[in-house]
């Protein structure tokens, strides 16, 4: 999340100050990403010494005004028009956790697959009911606000077939006869030598979230009826 390109976009429209730039941006996101306030001055502060933004007036109480330049509006129309980089690695700490899990002996990874299930769909009620009970959809602030819940809905929609697929694919995994965890030897090391290339445990596991992304790139709807 960019605050930085996010004011400099805002302040496209017009001057501004800091309190009216963090209640502006928490207006068109629905309260969606709450900043604080300190951040955003000490980001006009970093935007003003490169170059991207200038004060301008103080008006009565205070209020120092900020105004965009030639080369922050360069940067802001360019942040908005140049997609937003997805990473083909992940850091996302439950395929990590997982990933883990199915190589370390003594931990059941169904169970960590089932209680981040049920924490996941309870989640997805929560935006799906937050969204039923939302205002008039034909106003711009609800609409805009209903679009970062449709984005927060879908991701914990992937998050569910990615969980769905990775106990299927560990279930067909032990059908097979293969065990996931290594065997151990004295101190817990491992008793076979290291593999070239990727676990088979880890692929397993991790390739589930490219299967994620691209279920969340084509969905039917913006909510699971079971989630409802």
């Amino acid at each position: 999340m960019s605050v930085r390109h996010s004011i400099l976009a805002l302040l496209d429209q017009a001057p501004n100050y800091g309190y009216q730039l963090k209640a502006e941006f928490e207006r068109r996101t629905g309260g969606s990403w709450p900043v604080n306030v300190g951040q955003v001055y000490a980001t006009l502060d970093r935007l003003e010494r490169d170059g991207l933004v200038e004060q301008t007036e103080t008006d009565a109480d205070g209020h120092v005004f900020y105004a965009i330049t030639d080369s922050g509006r360069a940067e802001a129309r360019t942040w908005l028009t140049t997609a937003v980089p997805r990473a083909t690695t992940t850091r996302d700490e439950l395929a990590i956790k997982l990933a883990l899990a199915v190589t370390l002996p003594g931990i059941d990874a169904e169970a960590i697959i089932h209680a981040q299930r049920s924490a996941t769909l309870a989640t997805l009620q929560t935006l799906t009911r937050s969204k039923i009970a939302g205002g008039d959809p034909d106003t711009i602030d609800e609409f805009s606000w209903q679009l970062v819940v449709d984005a927060l809905i879908f991701q914990a929609e992937a998050e569910v077939r990615w969980l769905d697929h990775s106990e299927a694919r560990i279930a067909r995994l032990r059908e097979r006869g293969l065990n996931a965890t290594p065997p151990t030897g004295a101190h817990g090391a491992p008793t076979d030598p290291p593999r070239r290339g990727r676990p088979l445990s880890t692929t397993t596991v991790v390739s589930g979230a490219a299967n994620s992304v691209n279920a969340a790139e084509h969905p039917d709807s913006p909510s699971t009826g079971g989630a409802r």
